[in-house]
């Protein structure tokens, strides 16, 4: 047989004869179909993850390859038998074949989205969107690579909540996870199956029906040549018999060579017979080497289009209409027009190879990139994990280096599945020692909190007594205990301080009203700084800064001298307090200054009580809210990573910049008043 044409010669010394007999009668494609109907819930065999693959042909022809041939020509056969193996392939669930050799219909492709960077509601969306809006028989590859990137984010959040109840001391053989998102998927993929199974048992009829109608076809044609009728008869029929075949449907693959080519060798020979009437033979002639002519060009055309997988999908649309839609031409054009388009198509396939080999490159980068990640996962696991702000910081950490390895892309697929282990194993290894910690911590806070009930039952034994003399040190010690103990669990903490306060105020609530009932040296008191409170809302200030500034200190110091007020008149030290800060607020002082200079009044009035608790309170507040501080600085920072790429004078980077400097300000004056306070004990 021609490559030209993909023709067996047409001077009829290789006839190949295809009696009905010849055809099995097992059922059609038996092994796919036999798979879509026995498909589970495991991992499907892929039958056809590879397009390219070359069959042998099933009829002998004249495309053998001489060995004299050049490596150039055995490149170029290699091309077309891909296209014809998938060409092959694809006609076996091709439903119907537009053949308008004047327009070429392009191929739709479903889009193959990184499902890597999905979370799980975003595959079970895609996966529906799929299934509900493409042919069933489309979706394979998509549907296997969003069933394996769900399971394998279903595990690993399975792994980490068996392994968080098992710290918590829970059995294994007790263990359950209810998962609604896992059902739903579940429920789709069953549905995919489905209908997918259908849809081969549907096809298994329809392929052999097809193929005994093609079969039938080729039968007439050969019956044409001893029909005795008028030529013109014999040729519309002819054609009707063409047009026939080109509506007859989809067969199986592994019959497509062999019918179509003794299909086109029955053609040839009928065209032979033409010789009587060479006006109808050359007609045909002419049509056919005009619709190849177009096919060439728009081949030439495809072969500088940058997309190269673009145009190798529409170049096997044209290697289809060129083999299944037309006949031959006359052959003193057959072999310049076949090498002309063999040509284009070795052109365009080096291209897509091309294309390739840059795709491995960015597969080597990205795998570069994600074991970098796992590297760093594996960094953040060795180092110190005795800490809990500081294991927040690194959780933190871990987690957006997760993001960073779903968002690097693809892989070489000889190594995606050890890279993909590697990285689980690091991210388990991380969790495990972060549970691990946590589970100890656990354990100290409940040690913290029996201690603490201790003191409880301490405090509200002796809230009721009356012997101050020796009660009061032994509850002072309890207090100073109960902020040495440490942290206890946060959903106990609460309740047992509000418990142990309660108790604590009871006691020296009595404490206080015993020992400060109202004399006539504290009345006095208070009506010499009431009067002096009068006098300061009328001072003014001269130019001196530090005159004005000793005028302040001078009026505290004398406030200070006058001794304590009744305890129901006290209200009269906050009006103290404001006046002063007012006092402060008219100075030309920056806000940092002012604010600590506040402060150091503040500190002033709460040494002078009696209840060292308000020193203690004040004491918890500032680190509290220096923690807090760190902990927004730290967040803010990370958000700086996001804006990597990002020009500094962005306005959001500016934002977030401006942000951290004033938190850093911020925190610097809160450190500066815990140094104040401490200064108290």
């Amino acid at each position: 047989m021609s490559e030209k044409d993909n023709l067996p010669e047409a001077d009829g010394s290789k006839e190949v004869d295809t009696p009905q007999k010849e055809v099995n009668e097992t059922p059609v494609n038996a092994v796919e179909i036999k798979a879509a109907e026995k498909e589970t819930s495991q991992e499907e065999t892929s039958e056809d993850q590879d397009s390219t693959v070359i069959e042998e042909p099933t009829v002998e022809t004249e495309t053998t390859i001489e060995s004299a041939q050049s490596s150039e020509d055995v490149a170029e056969d290699s091309v077309i038998n891909e296209i014809e193996e998938s060409n092959a392939k694809e006609a076996e669930t091709q439903t119907e074949i537009e053949s308008a050799t004047d327009e070429i219909t392009k191929t739709a492709v479903i889009e193959e989205k990184n499902y890597s960077t999905m979370a799980m509601d975003a595959l079970v969306d895609e996966f529906e969107n799929l299934i509900n809006n493409q042919q069933i028989q489309k979706i394979k590859n998509h549907a296997e690579s969003i069933k394996k990137e769900f399971n394998s984010k279903f595990n690993l959040l399975l792994d980490e909540k068996k392994k968080e109840f098992l710290d918590e001391g829970g059995n294994s053989i007790d263990f359950r996870f209810d998962f609604p998102l896992k059902k739903n998927f579940n429920s789709l993929y069953k549905s995919y199956r489905d209908k997918r199974q259908d849809y081969y048992k549907n096809l298994q009829d329809s392929l052999k029906t097809n193929l005994a109608n093609r079969l039938e076809i080729i039968d007439e044609i050969k019956g044409l040549l001893n029909v005795e009728e008028n030529i013109n008869t014999t040729y519309k029929h002819f054609k009707a018999l063409q047009e026939r075949w080109r509506n007859a449907g989809s067969i199986p693959r592994d019959k497509y060579n062999n019918v179509w080519n003794n299909y086109h060798h029955h053609v040839e020979n009928f065209y032979d017979f033409l010789h009587l009437n060479r006006d109808l033979r050359d007609l045909d002639f002419k049509h056919n080497l005009e619709q190849k002519q177009k096919i060439i060009e728009r081949a030439e055309e495809l072969a500088k289009d940058d997309n190269s997988n673009r145009a190798f999908r529409e170049l096997q649309a044209l290697h289809k209409i060129w083999k299944e839609e037309l006949g031959p031409v006359a052959k003193e054009y057959r072999d310049d027009i076949w090498e002309r388009f063999k040509a284009a198509t070795k052109s365009i396939h080096d291209k897509r190879q091309v294309y390739f080999e840059k795709l491995d490159v960015v597969y080597q980068q990205n795998l570069e990139k994600k074991n970098e990640i796992i590297e760093k996962i594996l960094e953040e696991t060795k180092s110190t994990l005795n800490n809990h702000s500081l294991l927040q910081k690194k959780i933190r950490t871990v987690e957006a280096l997760r993001e960073e390895f779903f968002k690097a892309g693809k892989v070489p697929i000889k190594v995606n599945e050890a890279t993909w282990a590697k990285f689980k194993n690091a991210v388990r290894e991380f969790n495990r020692r972060k549970n691990a910690f946590y589970k100890e911590l656990k354990k100290e806070q409940y040690n913290n909190l029996q201690k603490k009930l201790d003191l409880i039952k301490i405090a509200e034994e002796h809230k009721d007594s009356a012997d101050f003399e020796s009660t009061t040190p032994l509850m002072k010690k309890i207090q100073n205990d109960w902020k040495n103990i440490g942290h206890v669990p946060r959903k106990d903490s609460d309740k047992i301080w509000n418990q142990f306060k309660g108790a604590c105020n009871h006691y020296f609530d009595k404490f206080h009203e015993q020992k400060n009932v109202e004399s006539g040296e504290e009345v006095e008191c208070f009506e010499k700084k009431n009067a002096l409170l009068t006098k300061l809302k009328d001072v003014k200030f001269g130019k001196d800064l530090d005159k004005n500034l000793e005028l302040i200190k001078s009026n505290i110091a004398e406030w200070r001298d006058l001794g304590s007020v009744p305890r129901s008149k006290r209200y009269i030290e906050g009006k103290f307090n404001k006046t002063i800060d007012a006092m402060y607020g008219k100075l030309k002082l920056d806000d940092k200054e002012t604010e600590l200079l506040k402060y150091d009044n503040k500190l002033e009035s709460l040494s002078l009580t009696d209840d060292k608790r308000l020193l203690d309170n004040e004491h918890n507040f500032i680190r509290k809210r220096i923690d807090e501080i760190e902990s927004e600085i730290n967040q803010l920072e990370n958000n700086m990573q996001f804006f990597s790429n990002v020009a500094d004078d962005n306005p959001l980077v500016k934002d977030v910049m401006t942000k951290i400097d004033n938190q850093k300000s911020s925190l610097a004056t809160w450190r500066t008043k815990l140094q104040k306070i401490k200064k108290f004990y």
